[in-house]
């Protein structure tokens, strides 16, 4: 008998074991495999930590004996080559003790042919196959296959469909990500769930990770939403569309949406409020803090087609006394963000808007000046109660990145920026 022993690091997949016999050290066949157990302990915590790689370890294999299915330690196996193929050998069956698993999953349940989150590509992609090495300290998963390739392979057509491609003067399309490189978001059957204070899908930008939601099913959307702090799922919150939405707020419990909601713009919150149903949209308001649930409420008194309705209440004014380089020192304590400041309002005692200033001009002066030294009386505004059709002929008109709203007393009410009326002219979002 042909019996070649492995070297001390041999890599394969999944697919070359699954439904195949392993054998005693005599040759003799013991069963089918059916599953690895991994334990994913040091890569859905430790890692997120960690510089250096932490691969999740083999620790048993689920085979069927007869018409048992039965589940051995992997501590006692070892690869062999035999005609050309790898075999799996083992020398000692010991039982798994079905203690202590919480942290751990089969790769072929619950990994194979479910949806990850290739974090390089910020995509959703599938599971076709699964690379492994076997070294002297343990068996490992090492990346997996998300190309056709992994396809081919599992269909036992790899061979054939590469030479044929060959002959033809193409290569066969490969994509391999590293473990460190993906978020599983599919354990529908296992206990394992993604650690909510490291999770990488953390490092997404929001855009990317909206994408990625919005292509899972209901409840695995749902469940990755809940796994953001409250800072990313608010921003990410922002940019799903609407349907996605109302699923998510109607899905997570009223204390955790109500968290995320008093995170975000009082106009966005509103937009999402105002889909919802008188009952949930009270809950969620009663649900928030009181100020912000405040804003949200005056936000939603105001009729569909009026500017008020999608002004944003986050801007920053300033009385005209106040120096250039004091308003600095006071936008770095605030630490607002970059769409809320490109100008700042200069208001009197009564909260009347007296000019607007832009960031920019606000550079290029001198530091010792007083805002009301600089400032452009009579500034460009809206009424909150005017129609949304007129923002884009002002805006355009006069060339402004935000439009200070105001009352029909003077005083300030709100800013509508740029992105808010673009977003509505190319019906991204609804025109209120």
């Amino acid at each position: 008998m042909e019996d070649v022993p492995m070297t001390s690091q041999t890599t394969f997949y999944f697919s070359q074991f699954a439904g195949r016999m392993f054998f005693d050290p005599a040759g003799e066949p013991l069963g089918k495999i059916r599953d690895f157990l991994i334990d994913v302990r040091a890569w859905s915590m430790e890692s997120h930590e960690s510089l250096e790689p932490q691969r999740p370890r083999v620790i048993a294999i689920r085979v069927k004996q007869g018409n048992e299915l039965k589940s051995f330690e992997f501590q006692n196996f070892e690869i062999r080559k035999y005609k050309g193929k790898l075999q799996l050998i083992s020398k000692d069956l010991k039982e798994l003790s079905t203690q202590n698993l919480l942290n751990c999953i089969w790769l072929n349940e619950n990994i194979l042919d479910k949806q990850i989150v290739d974090l390089e590509g910020r995509k959703l992609v599938r599971v076709n196959d699964i690379r492994m090495v076997m070294i002297p300290s343990g068996t490992y998963a090492l990346a997996v296959d998300v190309g056709v390739e992994g396809l081919f392979r599992r269909l036992g057509v790899l061979h054939s469909i590469a030479s044929f491609m060959d002959s033809m003067g193409m290569d066969l399309p490969s994509k391999m990500i590293l473990w460190d490189d993906i978020e599983a978001v599919d354990f529908s059957k296992s206990s394992i769930k993604l650690s909510k204070p490291s999770s990488k899908l953390n490092t997404l930008h929001p855009s990317d990770l909206a994408d990625i939601i919005e292509d899972l099913d209901k409840a695995s959307r749902t469940y990755v939403f809940s796994t953001l702090d409250d800072e990313k799922a608010a921003d990410v919150l922002e940019e799903l569309e609407p349907d996605v939405q109302a699923h998510i707020v109607e899905s997570l419990p009223v204390e955790k949406v109500a968290d995320v909601l008093e995170k975000m713009p009082a106009d966005e919150v509103a937009d999402i409020i105002d889909e919802l149903g008188v009952k949930k949209a009270e809950e969620l308001l009663n649900e928030m803090e009181h100020e912000s649930s405040k804003e949200v409420r005056e936000l939603l008194e105001y009729r569909d087609k009026a500017v008020g309705s999608i002004m944003s209440t986050d801007y920053m004014t300033f009385p005209p006394e106040l120096t250039i380089e004091e308003t600095f020192r006071a936008l770095r304590k605030e630490k607002p963000e970059p769409s809320y400041i490109y100008s700042i309002f200069v208001v009197d005692k009564k909260d009347k808007l007296i000019a607007s200033i832009s960031l920019g001009e606000l550079v290029i002066s001198d530091h010792l000046l007083t805002l009301g030294q600089i400032m452009k009386r009579n500034p460009v505004t809206v009424f909150d109660d005017d129609d949304i059709d007129s923002l884009a002929e002002i805006i355009s008109k006069y060339n402004l990145l935000a439009v200070p709203v105001i009352n029909r007393s003077q005083e300030m009410e709100g800013v509508v920026v740029i992105e808010d009326i673009v977003e509505d002219l190319l019906n991204k979002r609804k025109t209120r």
